[in-house]
């Protein structure tokens, strides 16, 4: 086999792809074997807001890297479900800030042990350097496709 630059990239790019699918998995089996009815997508909203609550929808959608329309589906679930609410913010009419409920918070700490019990998982075996330096390549690579 080959290894040419082009060759070494795609391969790396498809290791990233296969990454991300199994943290989704691995995420998606922890809500099913406790019975929370959540997407990975809903999961990813609420993390958002329980970093930072009260922010707007499209705030919300860059940082969950989410189209409008998607975040529009996901947060009329989330709020059917009572974790999220939309509040006209003050300042712009227009403008809603999204904030989580009380089970929305209370959430959080039921799913943090699992996020926290992953993390360790992937972080086994690896130099903490090494990690370093993959995320700064990863955020070169982001940067190159810009």
């Amino acid at each position: 086999m080959v290894n040419t630059e082009y060759d070494i990239v795609a391969s790396f790019t498809r290791e990233i792809t296969r990454v991300n699918l199994a943290f989704k998995q691995h995420i998606q089996l922890k809500l099913r074997q406790n019975n929370i009815d959540l997407t990975f997508e809903m999961l990813s909203v609420l993390s958002c807001l329980w970093e930072q609550d009260g922010i707007n929808q499209q705030e919300i959608a860059n940082i969950t890297v989410k189209d409008k329309a998607s975040m529009t589906y996901l947060l009329d679930n989330l709020t059917k479900r009572e974790l999220v609410y939309r509040q006209e913010d003050d300042t712009d009419r227009r403008n809603k800030k999204v904030y989580l409920t009380g089970k929305g918070k209370d959430l959080r700490i039921q799913i943090q042990p699992w996020v926290t019990e992953m993390f360790r998982m992937v972080g086994n075996n690896l130099p903490a350097d090494s990690v370093k330096s993959l995320t700064q390549t990863l955020g070169k690579i982001r940067e190159n496709l810009r």
